[in-house]
């Protein structure tokens, strides 16, 4: 009996994949040189990482510890204005590190520190990455509409519950359905009217 229990606490006590990965994302977020955040980001697949990326300066230049931020200067709010920044963002590093090495990230998994922004989410999209655990959001709303549109699994790892929630994210749009029904309501108004479109 006494053993089963601690059998049990041992499988307790074991992080699943989810919390695993995560947990690696918030140690590479610590090579980070970014004055506001310091993320991590790691492309996973079949249980194997592939690439990770923090954001900082590209390689070469001047680390924003030492050069100062432009975003601080010009006072600008956390998820706008993304190119007014010396750095990369962990994502795209992730990216970049793994094209570098001939690494294909088709499928991959994306365990990030913080949800990616649009700039992120637009290469992650057209790199294939079918699913993003995030550990907590960020107020980029063109993020998640495209996520949506691209039929993405987003999901929530809380660090402190060791636990993995869905992404409430927003409902997909029907731009085909749309632009359907635009021309058919424009068509009607046109026969109402009597009008003929020659052709």
């Amino acid at each position: 009996m006494a053993q089963q229990r601690l059998a049990k606490r041992k499988r307790d006590m074991r992080p699943s994949w989810d919390e695993y990965f995560s947990r690696i994302a918030v140690e590479v977020s610590r090579r980070s040189t970014c004055i506001r955040r310091h993320v991590g980001a790691i492309l996973m697949h079949d249980k194997r990482i592939l690439a990770t990326g923090y954001n900082g300066a590209p390689r070469g230049t001047i680390h924003c510890s030492e050069s100062g931020c432009l975003r601080e200067e010009h006072r600008v709010p956390s998820g706008e204005r993304h190119e007014l920044c010396r750095g990369l963002h962990a994502e795209m590093n992730a990216l970049i590190q793994a094209a570098n090495h001939g690494i294909r990230v088709q499928d991959a998994t994306l365990y990030t520190t913080t949800f990616p922004c649009s700039l992120c989410v637009k290469m992650l999209i057209n790199g294939g990455i079918q699913r993003i655990v995030a550990q907590c959001n960020y107020g980029d709303s063109l993020a998640k509409e495209l996520l949506a549109e691209a039929g993405v699994r987003v999901e929530l790892f809380d660090l402190q519950s060791h636990r993995t929630s869905v992404y409430p994210l927003p409902k997909q749009r029907r731009r085909t359905a749309a632009v359907t029904s635009k021309k058919d309501e424009s068509s009607r108004k046109a026969s109402k009217r009597g009008v003929r479109r020659r052709n």
